[in-house]
């Protein structure tokens, strides 16, 4: 074999394969773990975060795209396939919105964190069996959780901090179905014990799951739409308004969870 086609070979094999998106990923318990290990050891490691989901996909955004198409406004959205990185990477169009907006709150919290709309996409690129960026409806839906992580934050009042990230996980396993958020929230939540800081933070986590029940059904709706709506109206009207248990601890406590000194 030639070294042509050697390379030709090893960049087909780099590709999504999008022939496979429709069948279930095999269940790998044993990579899901080991990438749940690095990422408590650094939370800041978000590619693990990518590789515990790809560990444990199995059919949950397969089901996840077909609940789209049962909804009038999850069928619309999944005919005009936006892909929201792109949208919310589109600085003049954020700046438009009116003050006390969704997309206003979007913006201020992607600018007080340097955080970018592409940040988790290059993230999710670097997991060696990726077919997030294929051609292919599920690979869309899958983009598309992937790039409303950050909205959820907002829509959900859980900040960046471990406390933070931890509850937003809980919260996206009901919405979602996906087990790769559910390994995430209970590893998080047995190290949050662990603390023992005397304030509720495990609770804020089973809380947050309890809310991510009870809500509407987040990855259907228009974000585009959503982003000039009132916050406060918006978190209402989904279910997620009020205060939280994750509001009475205080922001060094939360910073400090998950932390290896």
């Amino acid at each position: 074999m030639t070294a042509e086609l050697m390379m030709d070979d090893a960049l087909v094999d780099a590709r999504p394969r999008s022939d496979s998106l429709g069948r279930p990923r095999r269940i790998e318990i044993g990579r899901a773990f080991r990438a749940l290990r690095r990422l408590i050891a650094n939370k800041e490691d978000t590619t693990q975060v990518f590789e515990i989901m790809n560990a444990l996909a199995g059919n949950s955004v397969r089901r996840g795209y077909m609940r789209m198409l049962e909804t009038p406004e999850g069928a619309r959205q999944a005919f005009k396939m936006v892909e929201l990185a792109d949208r919310l990477h589109d600085r003049p169009w954020l700046e438009s919105m009116p003050a006390g907006s969704v997309g206003r709150a979007y913006l201020d919290f992607i600018d007080e964190r340097n955080l970018s709309a592409y940040g988790l996409a290059n993230e999710s690129r670097k997991v060696a069996d990726s077919d997030i960026e294929a051609a292919h409806p599920y690979a869309w839906y899958a983009r598309r959780l992937r790039d409303i992580h950050d909205l959820w934050h907002i829509l959900a009042g859980y900040r960046t901090d471990a406390l933070g990230e931890a509850c937003v996980v809980a919260l996206s396993l009901p919405q979602t179905g996906s087990k790769g958020f559910g390994l995430i929230a209970i590893g998080a939540a047995v190290e949050i014990t662990k603390a023992r800081t005397g304030y509720p933070c495990a609770r804020a986590v089973f809380e947050a799951w309890r809310r991510g029940r009870k809500a509407a059904w987040l990855p259907a709706l228009d974000y585009e739409a959503l982003m000039s709506e009132p916050l406060d109206q918006a978190r209402a009207r989904l279910g997620l308004g009020g205060p939280t248990l994750y509001d009475r601890i205080p922001v060094e406590v939360r910073n400090r969870l998950l932390v290896r000194g």
